[in-house]
């Protein structure tokens, strides 16, 4: 794990300097954006995998899917193992279309064992206006199985109770997007004043007199002149700009995997460190005394005596000097030298911080 960390930390040094980032990657276009589908539909062509023969889900939805294709049937005997309900989820696309194909993932929300080998049947796609903008169907995508033995015992690879149709649904209806006729809103993805501000001089540099920054979150720009009449042009043009974004210094440490990750804006004050780690072993070993013939008497038996052994380690650590960083480089080269444990490491950046060395957020997952 120490050897995974130094690595870490030591590409980090070795990457190159971080370039401009285009306007397309950092902000969106108020008003044009992709919208949540939902549904439920019925999973067919299972293995004996689907939903309990009980289900009164399963048992109603197919009642009145085969109604609508002409046939009756009582519910109560409906008894069938290859059948699973599940829920429907999609984006329907800025300016989609009619006819447009999405994708679709599909979630198993009864017992369902796998929906592996499973075909979807026609289900309606709709969103949060209760309006139906796309029908679903086909043959899902899994990417595991699930095998069962006589005896109980199972072998199982990756998810199986999600599975994914591409381009398995199809939209009936026109995505409900306006193109802007007066101005363009340019939301940023990460809220930042300075980010703002670059952005909004990086887009005066290319057509002067038309941006303005309204707050940390947005830039708006004017359509004017010829651009009336080209606004997607005008929009490809924006979003080819280069921007460098502003980056607050952060690091983020997930302490269930040991994993830490410092930023590029992430500087160290010089400070004084040491650390040790204090280890206790305790071993249980039961022995078995066995009285001896001389002593053995009428209620002599053989019993067992606990025995227990405490071991104490504790590793003494020079203190060593961190020199002042101011680079990412620097500051990955610093931790590095340290030689500490991923554990080790949190409490020393904790300290850092708190002793005011680390000028850096640190967040943890």
């Amino acid at each position: 794990m120490r050897n995974l960390l130094i690595t870490t930390f030591l590409a980090l040094a070795l990457a190159s300097t971080a370039h401009a980032d285009r306007i397309k990657d950092l902000a969106m276009i108020e008003g044009v954006r992709d919208n949540h589908l939902t549904g439920f539909g019925i999973v067919v062509g299972l293995d004996g995998t689907g939903d309990d023969t009980r289900s009164p889900v399963v048992k109603t939805a197919l009642t009145k899917m085969l109604k609508r294709l002409g046939m009756t049937v009582d519910p109560n005997d409906m008894k069938m193992k290859n059948v699973a309900a599940v829920m429907l989820t999609a984006e329907l696309p800025a300016f989609g279309r009619p006819g447009q194909k999405i994708d679709v993932t599909i979630s198993s929300m009864g017992n369902a064992k796998s929906l592996s080998g499973g075909t979807l049947l026609a289900a309606p796609l709709k969103g949060p206006d209760g309006k139906t903008w796309g029908i679903a169907q086909g043959a899902l995508s899994i990417g595991g199985f699930t095998a069962e033995g006589a005896s109980g015992s199972s072998s199982k690879k990756n998810h199986t109770l999600v599975g994914s149709i591409p381009g398995g649904a199809q939209l009936e209806g026109a995505a409900p997007t306006v193109m802007p006729t007066r101005e363009l809103v340019l939301l940023l993805n990460t809220a930042d004043f300075t980010t703002a501000t670059r952005l909004q001089a990086a887009i005066e540099a290319v057509l002067p007199g038309a941006a303005r920054t309204r707050d940390a979150a947005a830039v708006i720009v004017s359509i004017q002149g010829e651009w009336k009449q080209k606004v997607p042009d005008l929009i490809a043009k924006l979003e080819a700009i280069e921007v460098d974004p502003d980056l607050k210094a952060k690091v983020i440490i997930d302490e269930k995997t040991g994993t830490i990750v410092v930023g590029e804006a992430v500087a160290l004050r010089a400070a004084a460190i040491t650390f040790g780690s204090l280890t206790v072993e305790v071993t249980e070993a039961p022995i078995v005394s066995q009285p001896t013939a001389a002593f053995a008497g009428k209620g002599s038996k053989t019993t067992v005596v606990p025995s227990t052994t405490i071991k104490v380690d504790e590793q003494n650590h020079p203190i060593k000097v961190m020199a002042k960083a101011t680079t990412v480089g620097d500051v990955a080269a610093a931790f590095a030298a340290l030689g500490a444990k991923p554990r080790d490491l949190v409490s020393i950046l904790r300290a850092l911080k708190a002793a005011g060395a680390l000028r850096a957020e640190l967040e943890t997952m």
